[in-house]
């Protein structure tokens, strides 16, 4: 028979909430479920809940929004659950080692890598614009280091041609949840991890979207894709701010200098880069809608000519 754990859950995003929602339909118990506190969101501002604490309100769960885990009370209380364990997935606050060791069996993590590769804030981001053919998820048992804890369970996902960081989150949020109940269903064999095989996948800056075409169309697709739908990679057409949502590379011999619109159709636009054509095929005007080039030609046929100079 299956053991059942008295279980803590912490997490913020829409990753998180596909796990609790799985360990919502499993014999384990939910004892509390702790989060980022509400956040303003929309064109109003208005204080908007989490979708894990949206999704624990609507099973009638206990809900803990600390702004911080390093108070001595918020620990205490947290301690006093008396939880056999605490599962963490991009929760969002650092982890003391009080409240790491506060659960009977400490703390899980599920980490969007197939570590000890990415290691970080931005695992889904870094392995796209890394060109890995492979990814994964870990559950890890939960040190003081950056995802450094030793490892309980790991499944590969291949990333395909075609991925963006959004169709990869959605497989690997999916993924992360039956690696989770997995693990929890078998005993707790803790792995080390090979260290000097270990990547670093720092946060994702705004600055890194901006498109540089003297670089090859295939890092530069692969940056497209790594920033949709956030930051957006970007590039300057007269002035005016173009975001790129979707292209694809073209075959083709093409001579120009990087940047120069080579050919436009209802196809796409095809851009010349450091080596290679590169075609855009959704992108999006200030304050305008995301669009196929098809729609676009329509409405801006003058902006987009043979020629012109992306920058």
């Amino acid at each position: 028979m299956q053991k059942s754990y008295q279980i803590i859950f912490a997490g913020t995003p829409g990753f998180a909430a596909v796990a609790l929602d799985a360990l919502l339909q499993s014999p384990h118990q939910i004892k509390a479920v702790y989060t980022q506190p509400d956040r303003p969101a929309g064109r109003g501002q208005k204080l908007t809940p989490s979708p894990v604490k949206a999704l624990a309100l609507q099973h009638q769960l206990p809900v803990y929004q600390p702004k911080t885990l390093r108070d001595e009370k918020e620990q205490a209380f947290l301690k006093n659950l008396q939880a056999d364990l605490m599962i963490v997935a991009a929760y969002g606050l650092i982890l003391p080692k009080p409240i790491l060791e506060a659960p009977l069996l400490g703390c899980i993590n599920i980490h969007a890598s197939y570590l000890p590769r990415w290691r970080g804030a931005a695992p889904i981001q870094r392995a796209i614009l890394a060109g890995d053919a492979v990814t994964g998820i870990t559950i890890m048992q939960m040190d003081e280091g950056l995802d450094t804890g030793p490892m309980l369970h790991r499944i590969t996902c291949p990333i395909q041609p075609e991925d963006t960081s959004e169709t990869l989150h959605d497989r690997l949020a999916t993924l992360g949840a039956t690696a989770l109940l997995e693990t929890l269903a078998r005993p707790l064999i803790p792995l080390m991890q090979d260290s000097t095989q270990a990547t670093y996948a720092k946060k994702i800056l705004k600055e890194e979207a901006s498109i540089q075409w003297q670089s090859s169309a295939e890092e530069i697709d692969r940056q497209i894709r790594a920033f949709n739908p956030w930051p957006v990679a970007c590039t300057t057409l007269e002035g005016q701010t173009l975001r790129i949502w979707q292209a694809s590379i073209v075959t083709g011999q093409a001579i120009g200098k990087p940047g120069t619109l080579i050919r436009v159709s209802k196809e796409g636009i095809d851009v010349m880069t450091g080596q290679g054509i590169l075609r855009l095929l959704k992108i999006q005007w200030p304050g305008g809608r995301v669009l196929s080039v098809a729609d676009v030609l329509n409405a801006k046929q003058a902006w987009l000519t043979i020629g012109k100079q992306l920058i």
